[in-house]
C-alpha cells in the first residue's frame, strides 16, 4: 500500500471500520460481533446509474472515479434503457396478492407458452427434491430452435406456430386440472398484453391474416438480422425492421444471419444466438416489446466501423453484465423474474461460452494445428489424399474447463508445490443467504435469496477468504514460519467440536447453525448423502482424543466424547458430527466454512483435481457417414 498517500490510508482505514458499524436488528440470529459487514449498494455508477457496494467501487480504478468496471466498463458502452412495461403488467411483478404469487411460481412455464423459441438443453429437475431453494440446472448442449409457421399435417403446434393458434382462437384450460398449475385468466392478460405491444406478435399476426385471406399461400417470415439503427442508442425496432413477408422462392438478398421461417416443416431449425431478435423470441414476458437483444454491431463509445481496432465492439459478456445491474432510476422485469431469471442467467452463459468457441473455430489457422513436417511425411508414406491428415480441431488452455485448461492449472499449481512446498489449508466457503448484507438488499421485495444469484455472486469481501459464491474452493499456502510441523498443532487452527454453550455462547451458536452435519444414516434415511444405506460423506466420524493422519494420508481429527451435543430434527447430534472449522474465520464471516489440513503428499493430487474439476465430457460419438474414403482420424475438441 505503499502508494497511497497518508488521506488515502486514512478514507482506506475509515472504510473498513464503517463495514463493522451494524444495527442489531440486522443481525443473523447467533451471529458473532466480529463479522464483518459489507455495507449495501450505497455507490451509484454516474454513467449507467448502476448500483454498487462499495467494495466493487474501489477495484481496478483510482478511488474517486464516478463510472465503474463492473457495469459499463469504465464508460466503454452504454446500453440503451429497456422500454417500461405497461403498469398492469408490471403489478405482476411487484404485489404479493395470490394471483401475481402464482404467476412468478410458474413464471417459466407462462413463459414458454408464449416463446418464439426452444432451449435445446436438458432441465434436469432430480436436484429440486426436498426443501433446498431451486435451482436450474441445464444438462448437454444447449442450443435454440424455432418451429415453423404452421404445424405439419397430423403433428402437434410448435412454439411460433402456437402463436399462430393463440393469436386466433382462445386457449381453452380447465381450472380444475390443477396439474396444469396455470390459470386461464393470466393466460389471457398475457395475450392481451403481447398482442397489444410486442412487435414479434404483430408480425404474427400480419402472417395471420394473409393466412385467413390465401389458407394455400407459400409464405416465409424473415427475421432480419441487420438494424438500421444504432445499438448504442436504440433498442426498441419496429415491424418493419424486424421482420418481412416472402411469397414464394426465398430471394438473393437474405444475409446469412437472417432466420426465414418456413410455411411448414415437420422439424425445428436452429438460429444463430447472435440474431438481434433471440432473447425477446426466447423471452417475450422479460421483453414484451420485443427490445432488442445482443447484438454483434454494437459498438463502443467512440469507435465508428472504419476504426482499426480489435475490441471496437461490445462483447456478449458485456451485453448481460449491463442488463443484470441494479439501477435507480427503472425497475427491471429480468431482475424479478425469480426462476425465469435463473433462466435467463444460464441461458446467457451457454451463449457466451457459444460465441468463445465459434470464435476458437475460426481461429484455427492462427493456431497451426499441424506442421508441415508431418503433411510431407505422410506424403512419403505413400497416403493418396492428404488433406484430412493429422487434422486436428484446437481447444486451447485459454478456454476455461476444457482439457488444456485442467491440465496446464494443474502443473502451475505443482509447479507452485514444487517452489512454495504443499498447501497446508484446503477451505470449502458456502454462502449464507442470511447474511445481514442479502437481507437488507431483499427487505423491501418480494424476493427470496435464491432469485437473485448474481447478488450472492457479487458479494467479496477485502480478505482473501472470501472469494466467488456462492461455493469456493480454496488452497492456502502458509509462509515456511508459520506451517504447521507437526500433528499436534492441528487442534489450534482445525476444530471438530462442539464448544462449550456457557463458555463460548457466539460460536456454539455458529456452530449449531452451520457446521453440523446430518442427521443422516438411521435416523433420516431419505437424506441426499444416503447412498446404498450408508452416508456417503462418512457421518458420523468416531471419536478421537487426539488428532492424527489415517493411513490414506487424510487426518482425522480430535472428537472427544465430552458430552456436548446440539438437537437438529428431534436428533441428538454429538461431536461425531461436526464439519471442520475454524473459529476465527466461522466468527468473522458467518456461513459453512469447511477447512482440511493437507499438508501431506498423497492428498495433493487428489485436492487440486478437485479444485480443478472440469465439466462432463462424451466419451462414445457415433457419427453415421456415407463417404468410406473419409479421414476417421480427425479430432474435434471442440466438439
Amino acid at each position: 500500500m505503499s502508494h497511497l498517500s497518508p488521506i488515502s490510508l486514512i478514507d482506506l482505514t475509515k472504510d473498513v471500520e464503517n463495514m463493522h458499524q451494524v444495527n442489531d436488528e440486522n443481525l443473523i440470529v447467533g451471529i458473532s460481533n466480529e463479522y464483518l459487514d459489507h455495507g449495501d449498494q450505497d455507490v451509484v455508477c454516474q454513467t449507467c446509474r448502476a448500483k454498487l457496494w462499495r467494495n466493487e467501487s474501489i477495484r481496478g480504478k483510482e478511488k474517486g472515479n464516478m463510472d465503474y468496471s463492473l457495469c459499463c466498463a469504465y464508460d466503454k458502452f452504454q446500453l440503451p434503457d429497456l422500454k417500461n412495461a405497461p403498469p398492469t403488467y408490471e403489478r405482476m411483478f411487484r404485489n404479493m396478492d395470490s394471483k401475481s404469487k402464482h404467476f412468478m411460481k410458474n413464471i417459466r412455464r407462462y413463459n414458454s407458452m408464449f416463446s418464439f423459441t426452444s432451449m435445446g438443453g436438458k432441465i434436469d429437475s432430480s436436484i429440486n427434491r426436498g426443501n433446498a431453494p431451486y435451482i436450474l440446472r441445464l444438462g448437454g448442449q444447449n442450443y435454440h430452435s424455432i418451429g415453423s409457421l404452421l404445424p405439419a399435417k397430423g403433428s402437434e403446434p410448435k412454439f411460433s406456430q402456437l402463436y399462430i393458434m393463440t393469436l386466433t382462437t382462445k386457449l381453452k384450460i380447465d381450472k380444475d386440472d390443477q396439474s396444469t398449475s396455470i390459470d386461464s385468466d393470466i393466460i389471457e392478460d398475457i395475450k392481451v398484453m403481447l398482442d397489444s405491444n410486442n412487435v414479434f406478435v404483430r408480425s404474427h399476426r400480419m402472417v395471420r391474416d394473409t393466412f385467413q385471406k390465401n389458407p394455400e399461400v407459400d409464405m416465409k417470415l424473415q427475421l432480419i438480422g441487420r438494424r438500421e439503427q444504432d445499438g448504442k442508442t436504440y433498442n426498441l425496432p419496429t415491424a418493419y425492421e424486424v421482420v418481412a413477408l416472402i411469397i414464394g422462392d426465398i430471394s438473393d438478398s437474405i444475409e446469412k444471419r437472417d432466420i426465414v421461417v418456413q410455411t411448414k416443416n415437420g422439424s425445428l431449425q436452429r438460429i444463430n444466438e447472435l440474431h438481434p431478435s433471440y432473447l425477446p423470441l426466447q423471452y417475450p414476458l422479460l421483453f414484451p416489446y420485443g427490445d432488442d437483444g445482443y447484438s454483434v454491431d454494437i459498438l463502443h463509445r467512440g469507435v465508428s466501423f472504419t476504426t482499426d481496432n480489435k475490441r471496437a465492439k461490445c462483447t456478449m459478456r458485456e451485453y448481460f453484465a449491463y442488463r443484470i445491474q441494479d439501477r435507480d432510476h427503472s425497475f427491471s422485469l429480468i431482475l424479478n423474474s425469480r426462476r425465469l431469471f435463473q433462466q435467463f442467467l444460464v441461458d446467457a452463459y451457454t451463449m457466451m461460452e457459444t460465441e468463445r468457441l465459434y470464435y476458437i473455430r475460426r481461429q484455427q489457422h492462427v493456431l497451426r494445428c499441424d506442421s508441415y513436417e508431418n503433411l510431407r511425411n505422410q506424403k512419403a508414406q505413400g497416403t493418396p489424399d492428404i488433406s484430412n491428415v493429422g487434422q486436428h480441431v484446437i481447444l486451447p488452455s485459454s478456454f476455461t474447463g476444457g482439457a488444456r485448461y485442467m491440465l496446464q492449472n494443474y502443473l502451475d499449481v505443482m509447479s507452485l508445490c514444487k517452489w512454495f512446498g504443499y498447501p497446508d489449508f484446503f477451505i470449502t466457503f458456502t454462502c449464507n443467504p442470511k447474511w445481514p448484507e442479502i437481507k437488507r438488499f431483499l427487505k423491501d421485495t418480494s424476493l427470496q435469496p435464491e432469485d437473485r444469484p448474481d447478488i450472492l455472486c457479487r458479494l467479496k469481501g477485502e480478505s482473501n477468504f472470501r472469494q466467488s459464491l456462492p461455493h469456493s474452493h480454496i488452497c492456502l499456502f502458509m509462509h515456511s514460519d508459520n506451517k504447521l510441523s507437526t500433528v499436534e498443532l492441528i487442534d489450534s487452527i482445525i476444530s471438530a467440536e462442539i464448544p462449550d454453550r456457557i463458555e463460548d455462547p457466539e460460536l456454539y451458536s455458529l456452530v449449531n447453525e452451520f457446521m453440523i452435519y446430518g442427521p443422516c444414516g438411521a435416523e433420516n434415511m431419505n437424506c441426499p448423502c444416503m447412498m446404498d444405506k450408508k452416508c456417503s460423506k462418512n457421518f458420523p466420524k468416531q471419536f478421537y482424543n487426539h488428532s492424527s493422519v489415517g493411513q490414506n494420508g487424510f487426518p482425522l481429527y480430535r472428537r472427544r466424547n465430552d458430552g456436548h451435543f446440539v438437537e437438529k430434527s428431534s436428533v441428538r447430534l454429538d461431536n461425531r458430527n461436526v464439519v471442520p472449522y475454524n473459529k476465527y474465520l466461522l466468527k468473522r464471516y458467518q456461513k459453512h466454512i469447511n477447512i482440511e489440513w493437507c499438508n501431506q503428499g498423497s492428498s495433493i493430487k487428489y485436492l487440486f483435481k478437485y479444485i480443478n474439476k472440469g465439466p462432463d465430457r462424451a466419451t462414445v460419438v457415433v457419427v453415421p457417414t456415407n463417404n468410406e474414403c473419409e479421414n476417421n482420424d480427425v479430432v474435434d475438441e471442440i466438439a
